[in-house]
């Protein structure tokens, strides 16, 4: 009898210790969600942050702006649904609620001929890089449902253009370097890439034919020095090849 109760205590001490490594596990899997939800909002609104402050030489909409900051409040108040009272205080949310009521999101787009493209490579990097960014972030809230088809596709094709032009001018700006350079075969390769891309463009509009014409003109031109300093380079090798083949071959003077 006593074994018995022994074996039942055993059995019950042993079924106790699972069920409370089970809850013990079941909590810390909770606690593990939990804090990667928070990272994850807390890395929303750092990556928005950075693009808000790398598009501030890109002529953006005020719309967009709004759809940004929109998109840093929403992930504010996911952390403090979640616990964090530090990301999600209701300090900063209430602020980010007053800056959004400021922006006039009726107010146009700057004209694309506002558009300038950085000086340096390194700040052209960060110039389409920037705009990249609030593209991934604009897809981002389209297919979260914050944003109408309309919205989206009118912002996108903004900063798609904004990014054509900084990609073509930048090519432009390589192919005249190169042409002080006396590197003629990296300009022309610089004008056909940028020709290129302008003319894979579904709707040519008024910019693209006209930069298009400009560059073909410029290609041309460039072509067509390169065939006359060939041709010069050639002629001037084979009156060279003939002066020796004269020296050697030729009459002897005699003194």
């Amino acid at each position: 009898m006593v074994f018995t109760i022994i074996i039942v205590l055993i059995v019950g001490l042993v079924l106790v210790g699972v069920i409370v490594n089970a809850i013990q596990q079941h909590k810390n899997k909770i606690e593990s969600d939990r804090r990667t939800e928070i990272s994850k909002q807390k890395s929303i609104i750092d990556n928005t942050e950075a693009a808000l402050l790398g598009a501030e030489q890109i002529p953006t909409s005020q719309r967009l702006n709004f759809i940004m900051q929109r998109r840093i409040l929403a992930a504010m108040k996911a952390a403090k649904q979640i616990g964090d009272t530090s990301t999600g205080s209701n300090e900063r949310i209430k602020s980010m609620e007053e800056t959004l009521k400021t922006i006039d999101v009726s107010r146009p787009a700057p004209s694309e001929d506002s558009f300038q493209l950085p000086q340096g490579d390194k700040h052209v990097i960060v110039f389409i890089r920037g705009i990249k960014n609030l593209r991934t972030l604009l897809r981002a809230e389209f297919k979260k449902g914050r944003i109408e088809s309309r919205v989206f596709l009118a912002e996108d094709k903004l900063l798609e253009r904004l990014q054509l032009r900084a990609n073509v001018e930048t090519l432009v700006r390589r192919g005249d370097i190169a042409v002080k350079n006396n590197q003629m075969g990296s300009a022309r390769q610089c004008l056909e890439k940028a020709i290129g891309a302008l003319a894979s463009q579904p709707n040519q509009d008024e910019y693209i034919t006209t930069r298009k014409a400009q560059l073909e003109e410029q290609l041309y031109n460039l072509e067509s020095n390169l065939k006359n300093t060939n041709s010069q380079d050639v002629a001037k090798k084979e009156e060279s090849e003939r002066s020796e083949i004269d020296e050697l071959f030729g009459e002897k003077k005699k003194w």
